[in-house]
């Protein structure tokens, strides 16, 4: 898997903190930077658990799945995505409260970060080198999420289930993508 395709992942996989971090910034009446900095922490930390431990879940079962590993990234990826876009066309508004303390983002991180932990069970399959893809994924989660808070805070809702369907998007084609080159269906 090369950098653009860990990159368009990462971006799929931080849409859910992204939306979140806007909602985050919509909630508070005065913007600080430690807002944005506990946002992307929180949610860049957690892209980056989830996967690794997702990683070693798969590894262990590699030697069973080899066969079928790019079957099972499509199915993760795909159901991912699909429900991503589900949740956003779903017209439900979050409710979320201004507290930026810990017992008020640990729910939050965990909870937008379940999808990459079937993510990192793909990675396995796929042998990505597993500490740069989830440093990699961190960073970009971090600075989405980091700015999410901003942009929620000027902007307000307008752009959150674009960026949900977007990112549920981009995971269903990567999930593609990846079955059809082990399929020998793409010409690259």
């Amino acid at each position: 898997m090369g950098l653009i395709e860990l990159f368009i992942i990462a971006v799929g996989l931080s849409m859910d903190a992204f939306a979140v971090s806007v909602c985050k910034g919509l909630s508070v009446t005065r913007m600080k930077l430690s807002h944005a900095l506990i946002c992307g922490a929180y949610f860049g930390g957690f892209q980056m658990l989830m996967p690794a431990i997702g990683y070693l879940l798969g590894s262990q079962f590699e030697s069973v799945i080899t066969r079928i590993d790019h079957w099972v990234a499509f199915i993760l990826l795909s159901v991912i995505g699909a429900n991503m876009i589900r949740e956003a066309r779903g017209g439900e508004e979050e409710e979320l409260d201004a507290s930026f303390a810990p017992a008020a983002m640990l729910p939050l991180a965990v909870a937008t970060s379940i999808d990459a932990l079937a993510v990192g069970v793909t990675f396995a399959f796929l042998r990505v080198n597993i500490f740069w893809a989830v440093v990699f994924i961190g960073v970009v989660t971090f600075t989405l999420s980091a700015v999410g808070v901003r942009i929620g805070h000027i902007f307000g809702l307008r752009y959150k289930s674009g960026a949900e369907i977007a990112g549920g998007v981009i995971l269903i084609l990567m999930g593609a993508k990846i079955l059809l080159e082990h399929l020998g269906l793409l010409p690259f």
